[in-house]
């Protein structure tokens, strides 16, 4: 096992999720509540990085902060570098993972049959009150789910990491990303050990994503009754 290149995985999973959980709570929310006209423009968005290639967001990335770029110069010369670095590739993995953590969080809002959240309103409590109170109590299980695609996702995205961070030792050479070293120098017993390592988390994930969902749904009949 490459313990540096787990510790980066993980960091680099941690960090993705505490920006994409407050950030992705409330474009959920919005998607699942406004009958704003554009919205499908905006799920559209949200959703091309699942049909994308990685290795697209990865050149477009290079291109737009990359220190041949006029934003990625100024960058540089207010001593920041978002290339072959930990913020790069934090960057780019909220970006690739937005749409994991807002499509569970934005159905398990939808689901929140909006009659309760008039009933709220009747009762005399703000719409800020009605949304902790009512509404995310009802939403956790897709909050849930959310966070552990999201983590899932970050341990084995490999394209646009290897792109966007290279395979720095210690810095960005995460877990998949070594995995792929070990099989070129045909080290297949380590690359074994680091294959089911993420087989494993991605089984879990999973695991949990589909519980969650059937507590979400038992929830949802109960409130039915």
């Amino acid at each position: 096992m490459d313990w540096p290149a787990l510790h980066v995985s993980l960091t680099l999973a941690a960090l993705t999720t505490l920006v994409l959980l407050p950030l992705g709570l409330a474009l959920a929310r919005w998607l699942a509540v406004t009958a704003w006209a554009g919205r499908p423009v905006i799920e559209a968005l949200l959703l091309l990085p699942l049909l994308l290639p990685p290795t697209v967001i990865g050149f477009y990335f290079l291109v737009a902060f990359g220190q041949g770029s006029a934003l990625g110069a100024w960058l540089a010369a207010s001593g920041w570098r978002l290339v072959f670095t930990l913020e790069g590739l934090l960057l780019v993995s909220v970006l690739v993972n937005l749409p994991f953590m807002v499509q569970p969080i934005q159905r398990a809002f939808a689901a929140v049959p909006n009659s309760l959240r008039e009933a709220a309103w009747v009762s005399g409590l703000s719409t800020w009150q009605t949304f902790w109170r009512i509404e995310l109590p009802l939403a956790w299980p897709g909050l849930l789910a959310g966070v552990a695609l999201t983590v899932a996702h970050t341990l084995g995205e490999f394209g646009v990491v290897l792109m966007v961070g290279g395979n720095i030792e210690g810095e960005t050479r995460t877990l998949s990303v070594s995995l792929y070293d070990k099989v070129q120098g045909m080290d297949l017993q380590s690359a074994h050990v680091m294959a089911l390592a993420l087989v494993g988390i991605s089984l879990l994930a999973l695991s949990l994503v589909l519980a969650f969902d059937r507590v979400g749904q038992r929830g949802r009949a109960l409130q039915e009754r």
